[in-house]
Order: structure tokens, then sequence, then C-alpha cells
């Protein structure tokens, strides 16, 4: 791109990596070419970082630069000894300048229903998971960003030898708590059976009632003689007391009955 080229630069010190720069071919050769960018010593261009129209492969450098022909170049590298620049156009960020938390923009490239794939000027577009696009529940991608549309994320993780960027807009975005104005009302714990009906409460345990002992057969036995005999049955709260000093009048009748069932 024309318009960027910069042209006032007169010295090493004022170069930076990826600034793009007007050079003349000075000398070609097999490794390259020296090319003069208007400071106090050349740069190397080296074969490699040669490009032609169509990407065509090439067999010599001299197939396609000339001496003093002007070429397009960008700093590529900036040692003590030498100065390296490339034809290529360098990636907006590389792998060395990735951050996590760093704040990047971007163009959405492709959709799929997991998320959104982003062009930040890396290597490799970054995605956006579904769950990554905003504080709410989304079920697809397309319903928060489109094809081509320019959005603002953050950068949560990235795998260079993997070459994955993790993304992510809701980052960019005030969570509802914060927003000014907004009042946020904790919701009723009520939990639900797997019908859906609340579960209700247990009636409190009745003690009395639980801590009443299941009547043995000797018990049984002595109820229906005393039903017979026309004796008045305990109530519960008395039983065990009288069950326990059972006179001996109670005792003959229940021997009484015993035999005669025998």
């Amino acid at each position: 791109m024309a318009s960027d080229i910069i042209t006032d630069i007169s010295s090493s010190s004022q170069l930076e990596r990826k600034m793009h720069l007007k050079g003349t071919v000075i000398k070609t050769n097999k490794a390259g070419a020296i090319v003069d960018i208007g400071v106090e010593k050349p740069a190397l261009l080296h074969v490699s970082q040669i490009i032609v129209e169509n990407e065509q492969p090439f067999l010599r450098v001299e197939d396609i630069l000339n001496t003093g022909q002007e070429v397009d170049v960008y700093v590529r590298n900036i040692r003590d000894d030498r100065i390296e620049v490339t034809m290529k156009e360098p990636l907006l960020l590389e792998w060395r300048e990735i951050k996590k938390s760093m704040v990047v923009k971007g163009k959405v490239t492709q959709l799929e229903k997991f998320g959104a794939f982003v062009d930040i000027g890396a290597e490799r577009p970054g995605l956006v998971h579904v769950s990554e696009l905003t504080h709410s529940y989304v079920r697809n991608a397309s319903e928060i960003v489109s094809v081509g549309e320019e959005i603002e994320a953050k950068i949560i993780d990235f795998n260079r030898r993997r070459k994955q960027i993790k993304l992510s807009m809701k980052a960019m975005q005030p969570k509802l708590d914060e927003i000014e104005g907004v009042k946020i009302t904790p919701a009723r714990s009520n939990r639900r059976n797997k019908k859906g009906k609340s579960k209700k409460e247990k009636p409190p345990v009745n003690n009395e009632a639980s801590e009443e002992k299941e009547p043995t057969v000797m018990e049984i036995a002595l109820r229906e003689a005393m039903e017979k005999a026309g004796v008045d049955q305990p109530t519960t709260e008395s039983r065990t007391k009288k069950i326990k000093n059972v006179s001996r009048e109670q005792e003959d009748i229940l021997s009484r009955t015993l035999k005669q069932r025998a």
C-alpha cells in the first residue's frame, strides 16, 4: 500500500520493525539483493523474502530484480551489523507479539454454530466461542455477529504450536451488576423435582408416635384377653406403665385364654 510508505527516514536509528519503505536495488546475487533504503548502510533482501506476481517460482534473482530497480520493502529485522528487509507484507500481529488480555480489533470472516472466526491480522484467525460472545445465553453465533462485521475482543488464550487464538467479546462488555441503574434481584431458591413440581416440606415428625414400640406377641394376646373379659384398654400414654404392672388377675385371664387356644 503506497499510502503508508515512509519517506523521511535518514538514519538506521529511526527504523522500526514492519516499517514500509521505498528502496533501490544496488546489487543482486544468489542469496538475494542489496537494497538502498536511504540510511547510512544498505539492507539485505534475502531470496526467500522476494515475491513475484502470482507467486510464480523463479530460478535466479536476476530474473526478478535488476540493479537500479525500485522496490517496496518492509523492515524485517534490525541488527548491529545489518538491516534485513522483506517484500512480503508483515502480519499486523505476530506470535511473539500476542499476549493474554490484549485487546484487538478484527473482522468476522466465518460463522459456525459454535462461534465466530475473526481476522485480527495474525497468522490464523481467532475464535470467539459462542459462550464468549455475550453474557446472556446464545444458541448460535449468527444471533450476535455477522460476516464482515468489525468487532473488538480480548485475547483470553493462545497456543502457537496449535496455531490457535481464543478471543472473548464478553470480556469487553460490562456485567449486568456493573451497569448503573440496573438492580439485580436474587433468584428464589425453589428446588423442583423431575416432574417440575415443587417439593413439599415434610410434616414434622411426631416424636411420641415414633418412640412407641411395636407390640410384642405377649402384648397382643393380652389385649385380646382383656377385650373378651370386658376390661378397658389402657390409653397410649399409660399403656406401657400398665403392661409393666400387670395384675395377677390379668395374668390369670391370660393364662386361661392361652390354655383354651391350646
